[in-house]
C-alpha cells in the first residue's frame, strides 16, 4: 500500500541537504546524515525531503540509498519521481543505470498497477540497458497484474531477442504471475531447448521453476517436468525433481525414484532427499537394503537417519 501525502512547504529543503552535507561531503557520510533525519521529522517531512533530494542530487551512491528510505512510506508523490526516473536518466554509465535498477525495484513495492505501462516500456525497448530490462520484467512479475502476462510471454518467445538473460527474468515473472496461459508457450521452449547447455541452462532452469509454480493438474505441465528429469543439464534435473515433490501428485515417488541412479551425485541426492519428504523412512531402508542403489546414495541415506531418525 501506499500514501498520499501532502508536503509541508514551509521546510527549506535547500538548507537541509546543505546540513546534510550534499555537494560537499562524501556521499557516505551525506547518507548517514540523511538516515538521520527520522530523529528530527516526521514521515510527511522525511517524504518531502526524500523527493526533493530525488530530483536535486546527481550522486548515484546517494541516490540508490535515498530510494531505499523511501520504501518505509511509499507515498504516491515519491512513485511519480521514481517512475520519471526510471524513465528519464538514461544513460550507459553503470552508477546511473544501478539507480533506474533500484527505481524498478522501489516501484514494483507499491503494486500499483498504473506503472505496469511503464515498466513493460522499459522492458521491451531493445535499446535499452539490459540491467533495467532485467529489473522491469521482475518488477512486473512482483506487481502481478495479469496484463503483463501476454508481453512476457511474446518476449519469452521472441527469436530475435538476443538477451538470454532476459528471457530468465521474464520466465521467473510469468511463474511469480501464475496465469496458466503461460504454460503452452513455456512448455514449447524448454521442449525446443532440450539437450542444449551453456546458454540455455538457465533459461531452462527458470522454466521448470516456473512451470512448477503454475497448474500441477495440467498433464502438460507434468510431462514437461518429466522430460526434464533427462535433461543434460543436472540443475534443471534438479529443479524438476523438487518441482515435482511439490506437485501433490500421488505418481510423484515412482517418477523421482528412478533419479536415484542419476550419473550425478547431486541429482542422486536431490532426489533421495525428495523421496525422504514424500515417503518417509521407508525409502531410506529400501536405499540402504537393496544392491541397485550405489554407495553413495546408501551413504546418504544413512546420514538422513542419523540426523532425522535417531
Amino acid at each position: 500500500m501506499y500514501c498520499l501525502i501532502v508536503e509541508n512547504e514551509s521546510l527549506d529543503y535547500t538548507a537541509i541537504m546543505e546540513r546534510c552535507g550534499v555537494g560537499n561531503t562524501p556521499a557516505q557520510v551525506v547518507v548517514k546524515n540523511i538516515a538521520n533525519l527520522e530523529e528530527f521529522y516526521d514521515s510527511t517531512d522525511l517524504i518531502g525531503i526524500y523527493n526533493y533530494c530525488l530530483k536535486n542530487i546527481s550522486d548515484s551512491e546517494i541516490l540508490i540509498q535515498i530510494i531505499k528510505y523511501t520504501d518505509a512510506h511509499r507515498a504516491i508523490s515519491t512513485l511519480n519521481i521514481l517512475l520519471d526516473m526510471l524513465v528519464l536518466n538514461k544513460s550507459e554509465d553503470d552508477s546511473l543505470v544501478n539507480v533506474r535498477v533500484m527505481c524498478a525495484k522501489a516501484i514494483s513495492n507499491y503494486k500499483d498497477t498504473s506503472t505496469v505501462t511503464t515498466l513493460l516500456s522499459c522492458m521491451n525497448n531493445k535499446n535499452e540497458h539490459y540491467k533495467v530490462r532485467l529489473a522491469c520484467a521482475d518488477a512486473l512479475g512482483r506487481i502481478g497484474d495479469k496484463y503483463a502476462v501476454k508481453p512476457l510471454i511474446d518476449l519469452v518467445e521472441d527469436e530475435e531477442e538476443k538477451s538470454v538473460y532476459l528471457k530468465e527474468s521474464a520466465t521467473f515473472a510469468l511463474g511469480l504471475l501464475g496465469d496458466t496461459s503461460a504454460i503452452d508457450p513455456l512448455v514449447s521452449i524448454l521442449e525446443s531447448k532440450q539437450g542444449f547447455l551453456d546458454k540455455f541452462t538457465f533459461l531452462k532452469e527458470k522454466i521448470v521453476e516456473a512451470l512448477g509454480k503454475l497448474n500441477f493438474q495440467n498433464k502438460k505441465v507434468m510431462k514437461a517436468l518429466k522430460h526434464s528429469l533427462m535433461d543434460s543439464s543436472p540443475i534443471v534435473r534438479i529443479n524438476a525433481i523438487e518441482a515435482i515433490m511439490n506437485s501433490e501428485d500421488e505418481d510423484a515417488p515412482a517418477i523421482i525414484k528412478p533419479c536415484l541412479n542419476d550419473d550425478d551425485d547431486e541429482v542422486k541426492k536431490n532426489a533421495l532427499i525428495a523421496l525422504y519428504n514424500l515417503c518417509g523412512r521407508d525409502i531410506l531402508d529400501e536405499v540402504i537394503e537393496l544392491p541397485i542403489y550405489c554407495e553413495y546414495v546408501k551413504t546418504e541415506a544413512q546420514e538422513l537417519i542419523n540426523e532425522y531418525e535417531e
